[in-house]
């Protein structure tokens, strides 16, 4: 289940996980941090409905994500899950934690120095020279990155200096190792922006600064990839005085509508996805469930054997 913030993935995996017998694995990259509740829409317990949700609050906001690790935990998940007989469901927007969940995604190895002097160079000249950078290097990488994810833009860089290859050579074809049916939301852009700017709204009403402080209090500002993450990055600045409160929020709901454009053209890529309107007054269950029952049934999540 894929698609851009706030076009209703989870509540549309929470219904299919109740008809199918499944359990839903986290593929939002922010929700694998404890704590990081409001600022995601992380679903609560409460919430969850009585379904097992796998791969939330996994590591604390100092901790550097790695979508390697993140690959080798949704791997053991999807294994777990289908082997007491259920059916694993992947949900979130993170594209690129979902390819690594789903297929044959290798990772080039790092080379410390370089990555020490590019996050130097990050650290006093910001994202966007490294991301002017990129776009030169790898034109096709850098318009899948966001110009202010530093930490992204870092390790394309990296890539590309350890490899010789651009950052994109080394993703993989659109093959998925498991028997996998994609199925993405798409919400017309005028809608999805009024969503947006509902939801961050929620978010303040919901204590989300009250949440930041207390992460930030717990090491988030010193966390290289938590501290960056939408929303959060905003408040920090807010309680460092850099901005007013209103000028974190604003920051905020445009920040997002200009990652729900990178997710939506990220996606877009993939021809395997099969995409189902989820604007107001269309409800996409019931094709949702068609399309899982033409493809076939998800059980059985053995990786297929690759040459």
């Amino acid at each position: 289940m894929l698609g851009p913030t706030a076009a209703g993935k989870s509540d549309l995996a929470l219904r299919l996980a109740g008809d199918l017998g499944g359990e839903i694995i986290n593929a939002d990259s922010m929700q694998l941090y404890a704590g990081m509740d409001i600022g995601t829409a992380k679903l609560t317990v409460a919430q969850r409905r009585g379904i097992p949700h796998h791969l939330l609050d996994v590591w604390d906001v100092g901790h550097e994500a790695n979508v390697a690790e993140y690959q080798g935990l949704a791997r053991a998940a999807i294994a777990e899950v289908a082997g007491r007989g259920r059916v694993p469901i992947l949900a979130g927007g993170s594209g690129l934690y979902l390819r690594a969940a789903l297929d044959e995604l290798d990772f080039p190895g790092t080379d410390p120095a370089i990555r020490r002097r590019l996050e130097q160079e990050l650290d006093q000249g910001g994202p966007g020279a490294l991301h002017a950078r990129l776009a030169g290097l790898d034109p096709a990488a850098a318009r899948g990155i966001l110009p202010s994810n530093g930490r992204r833009i870092v390790r394309a860089l990296e890539v590309i200096e350890v490899s010789g290859r651009p950052f994109t050579a080394t993703l993989p074809r659109y093959e998925s190792v498991y028997p996998a049916v994609q199925i993405g939301l798409r919400v017309p852009r005028a809608e999805l922006d009024e969503r947006i700017a509902q939801r961050v709204a929620r978010m303040w009403q919901d204590g989300f600064v009250a949440e930041v402080r207390r992460l930030d209090q717990a090491g988030l500002r010193a966390g290289r990839t938590a501290s960056r993450a939408l929303g959060y990055a905003q408040v920090l600045r807010f309680l460092a005085g850099e901005w007013t409160e209103q000028q974190a929020r604003e920051e905020t709901i445009k920040a997002t509508r200009r990652f729900a454009r990178r997710q939506e053209a990220w996606f877009r890529r993939d021809p395997r996805v099969t995409w189902l309107d989820a604007g107001l007054g269309v409800d996409p269950h019931g094709l949702a469930l068609t399309t899982i029952s033409t493809c076939g049934s998800a059980r059985g999540m053995a990786p297929r054997t690759t040459s």
